[in-house]
This record gives structure tokens, C-alpha cells and sequence, in this order.
């Protein structure tokens, strides 16, 4: 909604632009009028759509203005109306919104006068109707279009008295009565054959509604309606309802709340049609159908869990989001808002559903963390088996993975696991190697793992130069991955063996790692990663502790 209102008085000198704007102000005709009114502002307490209203006595040249008001001014000395003839005036300009007879010294119609002209600015009609095809503009109806989307709650294509109520409530603060309600759905039975279905509205006949209130001159139902999905005076989704004010402040993250979750789950259900627990492409879309865009390329289904068919189970869904949240929040706010997350959810915005953490320090000093989303950044040089460690967290073997496209590949794979009975988020990440170029993102994490392939002879010297340069020094825990045990083993061209590194370093010993199986991959190592990355303090502890000699067990997180 707008914050102000302008009105500028336009007009050949001597028509009583001045007499109307002092003849509104002291209710009176003035005797002796000046030769410009300054300019006044009417209170927002005391104008009928409750926003500030600046009138001004426009004197110079004007060349264009939308909207227009036609006003016929000193209708005191006529004694016949001069509608007839302006109606195909404005009948011919659709920029002229309305138009009105007025007369400064009878006062007649001067408060209606610029309450119409406030009504233009604030619910023009130019955005949403065309006079010439006398029909709603494409845009308006694209708007509207996704409106009945979002409230179609159930995904049936209609919506029932509940969910008209909920929108009801949602743009006007009040329900329909149920008379009300069968009297709105009668207009359009009346008016429109595919207009109501199964007792609710269709599509049709939502947009046949608002198509009547414009054309009877109550733009301000569907303007209210429209911004109350967030659309702005162009008819586009405005800015700051897709992108609502979120403090981030340094070394916290971003994770979806409870309420955000209940919110994407009851999306999920609305667009599996078929109840089986992964959506279809066809339901993908369906589901994307209130973007502009698709927001999901194929890298998605190489990030997430998915069916045997590849589509995107459940838990890859909630996990997309996840990751999403994590790694560019400001699109996880822009994309709930395109679903009307704060609408549906009754929430002031999108950043409702999102949680801030505590910074990192603080979790690190009192040894415990709250939160459910875990960084690991994957290091090893090219043909270590990085891309298998990711594509394994997914459940997926070497045959499986072998039929992923390049171009369709994710650097990225993130999915469940639990510790000590607690659901939390692991995100794995697959850094570039090449290790003299890593930015501040490529370090900052939670964990890093080390891949080497232990039959390639130069594999681990990448890992240990790595490790060396960038996390010797630092509290982030690390832990190295023997990369494809299904193979034999060769010694690796080092100053150490990998054993002997990791105890020199105080790391867990070197973790035995395939991909190359019958039957999905083991899950026990994320389930350590996850353990080290909520725990890094009491690990390091323990390791220290544990590594006295040259031999050690462990057993973190099962």
C-alpha cells in the first residue's frame, strides 16, 4: 500500500482549481480567491482509505498523468449535465479512471471529488482492465491465477466454502456469512456454466468475480486482494515481501523452523496426487506453477534422495529446502513467498520461518550446539572418489552412480542422520582441488574429510598438503577417508603413511570407504562426520586422550 497520496489540479486558469481546494479545506465558498492555493495535506485519520493526501494547485503545463479524474467544475451555472458528452471522451482515454460534476461554491461533490482521485491513485484500473476488450489485463489475471493457487489449499482446482472463508479472513478480516457465501456462488452460477464445481469456485469463476467487481467500479476489493498476496501497483510480487528484513550476523547460519517445516510438508502432500512419497516431474511442476521460473534444475536430483525412478522422495524434498536455507537464504525467503508461506502459515513474513543461530564460538565454549545443519567440506585430488563419497550419502552404489550425466552433476549432497537419536542435516560439499585457490567458503565449515584413493600412490600427498596449509592450526575437526577399499592397497608415495599422519595430527584414524557394493552404501561414516561436527571440542578431547599409541579404535556417534 502506498504511503502517501499526491493529487495535483490541473486545468486553464479561471475553471476554480483554487475555489475547490479551499472550499474542501474550510467547507465554505471562499469570497476572494488567491491566485494559487498552497499546497495542503489531509491526514490519514480523516481521508476514507486512511492514507496521508497531499492536494496541489498545479499551475504549469502538464504533459501526462496516470491516472486521470475529468472534473467538471461550477456545475452551479448550468442547469443541464454535461456527462453525455464526456463519457465517449473518456470512453476513448482509458487513462481517465472516472469522471465528476462539482461545484466550489454549492459544495457539491467536492469531498466525493477527491475521493475518487485518491482511489485512483491507490486502485487504478489502467493495471488491471482493458476498456477496449472490456476484460482483465494478462498480467492481472496471471496475478490472480497464482492467488487461487496459493489458497486452493487441498490442490483440487476448486475452492470450497472453507478455504473461501480462509481467504476471506486472510484479505478482509472477516468471514462470509453462509448466505453470503451462496449468493456469491450463485452471480456466477447464474453468469458462468463452468463458474462452480462440486459446490466451490473454479478458477473461472474466481477470476469471473473479480472481472464483475472491477467492472462495477469496486477495484478496490481486487487491489486489496492483490497486495495482500504481496503484488505491487505494476502487478509484480514486491520487493519487500519477498525479500522481508533478516539479520544474519557473522559465523551463524540459517535453518528453517519448526513452522517453516509444517508449512513445506503440507505443500508436499498438496502435490503428491498419488500418495506415494516422491514427487513425479509432472507434480514437480504442478508444485513450481506459482513461480516465475523452475527453481529446481536435474543437479537437484543428484543432491537429494530419490525413488527408484528419480524423482525427489520426500526427504529430499525437505532436504532441498534445507540446503537451500543454509546456503543462500535470501532465495529460500523469495521462493516461500512465492508459495505464500506467510499467508497460508498466518505469519507477519517469510522470515518467520527461518531460525538464526548462535555463533559458532559460542557453541564451541559451552560444548553444545542447537543446531540441526552440519557443513562438510569434502577435500582429494581429482579421480580420489569424492564424487562417490557424496553420491554414497545418498544411498546410491557405483552402478548407480555411473549413470548420472556430467552436465546434470551436484557438487553438493545433503540428507539425514541421526545421533544419539537426534535427526540433524548433513551437508556434504565437494571442493574444487585445486587447494593454492580456496576462498574463505571453501574452508569455513563445520568438518572436513580428507578423500584419497589408497590405490593411487599419490593420492594422500594432496590431502596431507591440504590439511597442512589450511586446517593444522584451526578447531575445525578433520577426518580422513581411504577412498575405494574394494581395491588393493598401495603404499603412499609420503613422508608418512596415512595412519601415521593421522596420529602425528591427532585425526581418527584413516576411515575405509567404498562405494563399489551390491546393496546401497554404508551410512556409519556420515553418521561420525555428523557426530564430530556437533561435538568438535569433546572429539579432540578424546582423541588426544585415546592416542598414546600407534593403534586406536573408534567409535563415534553408533
Amino acid at each position: 500500500m502506498r504511503k502517501d497520496v499526491r493529487i495535483l489540479l490541473v486545468g486553464e486558469p479561471n475553471v476554480g482549481k483554487t475555489s475547490l481546494i479551499m472550499s474542501l479545506v474550510s467547507e465554505e465558498f471562499p469570497e476572494v480567491v488567491p491566485y494559487r492555493a498552497e499546497e495542503i495535506t489531509i491526514p490519514a485519520d480523516v481521508t476514507p482509505e486512511r492514507v496521508p493526501t497531499h492536494i496541489v494547485d498545479y499551475s504549469g503545463t502538464l504533459i501526462m498523468l496516470v491516472p486521470l479524474i475529468l472534473v467538471g467544475n461550477k456545475s452551479d451555472l448550468v442547469e443541464h449535465s454535461s456527462m453525455e458528452t464526456i463519457l465517449p471522451i473518456m470512453n476513448q482515454n482509458s487513462e481517465i479512471e472516472t469522471c465528476v460534476e462539482c461545484s466550489a461554491k454549492n459544495l457539491k461533490n467536492i469531498s466525493e471529488l477527491f475521493y475518487y482521485a485518491q482511489k485512483a491513485v491507490l486502485h487504478p484500473t489502467g493495471p488491471l482492465y482493458c476498456p477496449e476488450k472490456k476484460d482483465v489485463r494478462p498480467l492481472c489475471v496471471k496475478a490472480l491465477t497464482r492467488i487461487f493457487k496459493v489458497s486452493d489449499l487441498n490442490n483440487d482446482g476448486i475452492l470450497n466454502d472453507n478455504e473461501l472463508n480462509f481467504f476471506q479472513r486472510t484479505c478482509f478480516n472477516t468471514p462470509l456469512e453462509p448466505q453470503a457465501l451462496e449468493d456469491v456462488k450463485n452471480v456466477v452460477r447464474k453468469n458462468l456454466n463452468d463458474g462452480v464445481c462440486d459446490n466451490g469456485l473454479t478458477l473461472k469463476g474466481f477470476l469471473f468475480l473479480h472481472t464483475l467487481f472491477i467492472q462495477r467500479g469496486r477495484h478496490e476489493t481486487t487491489w486489496t486482494v492483490l497486495r495482500r498476496f504481496g503484488y505491487d501497483d505494476d502487478l509484480e510480487l514486491n520487493q519487500d515481501y519477498l525479500f522481508p528484513p533478516l539479520k544474519i550476523p557473522p559465523d551463524c547460519t540459517t535453518e528453517l523452523n519448526h513452522n517453516a517445516y509444517l508449512f513445506l510438508q503440507s505443500v508436499f502432500d498438496k502435490h503428491d496426487k498419488d500418495r506415494d512419497c516422491a514427487l513425479s516431474p509432472d507434480e514437480l511442476k504442478d508444485l513450481f506453477d506459482v513461480f516465475p521460473y523452475m527453481p529446481w534444475g536435474p543437479d537437484v536430483n543428484n543432491t537429494v534422495c530419490t525413488n527408484d525412478q528419480g524423482w525427489i522422495t520426500y526427504q529430499g524434498y525437505l532436504s532441498q529446502w534445507t540446503l537451500t536455507t543454509y546456503l543462500d537464504v535470501q532465495r529460500c525467503l523469495e521462493y516461500l513467498g512465492y508459495l505464500g508461506y506467510s499467508i497460508i502459515a498466518e505469519q507477519e513474513s517469510q522470515a518467520s520461518g527461518i531460525t538464526v543461530t548462535r555463533d559458532k564460538r559460542i557453541d564451541l565454549q559451552k560444548k553444545q550446539t542447537q543446531r540441526n545443519v552440519f557443513r562438510c567440506n569434502v577435500f582429494g585430488d581429482t579421480g580420489s572418489g569424492k564424487s562417490g563419497f557424496l553420491q554414497a550419502f545418498l544411498g546410491r552404489n557405483l552402478m548407480r552412480q555411473k549413470t548420472i550425466r556430467e552436465e546434470h552433476r551436484s557438487y553438493y549432497a545433503i540428507s539425514t542422520t541421526y545421533v544419539y537419536g537426534q535427526e540433524k542435516y548433513l551437508l556434504l560439499h565437494e571442493v574444487f582441488p585445486d587447494f593454492d585457490y580456496l576462498s574463505d567458503a571453501d574452508v569455513a565449515c563445520d568438518i572436513v574429510c580428507l578423500v584419497y584413493d589408497i590405490s593411487n600412490p599419490y593420492s594422500f600427498e594432496y590431502c596431507a598438503k591440504v590439511f597442512k596449509q589450511y586446517f593444522m592450526d584451526s578447531k575445525t575437526p578433520c577426518m580422513m577417508i581411504a577412498a575405494k577399499s574394494d581395491l588393493p592397497e598401495i603404499k603412499q608415495m609420503y613422508g608418512f603413511s596415512p595412519l601415521e599422519f593421522c596420529r602425528r595430527h591427532k585425526m581418527p584414524p584413516p576411515q575405509s570407504f567404498t562405494c563399489n557394493t551390491a546393496a546401497a552404501p554404508s551410512r556409519d561414516i556420515y553418521t561420525k562426520l555428523t557426530t564430530m561436527a556437533m561435538y568438535p571440542v569433546l572429539v579432540s578431547t578424546f582423541i588426544s586422550t585415546c592416542l598414546s599409541g600407534f593403534h586406536v579404535m573408534i567409535h563415534i556417534g553408533q
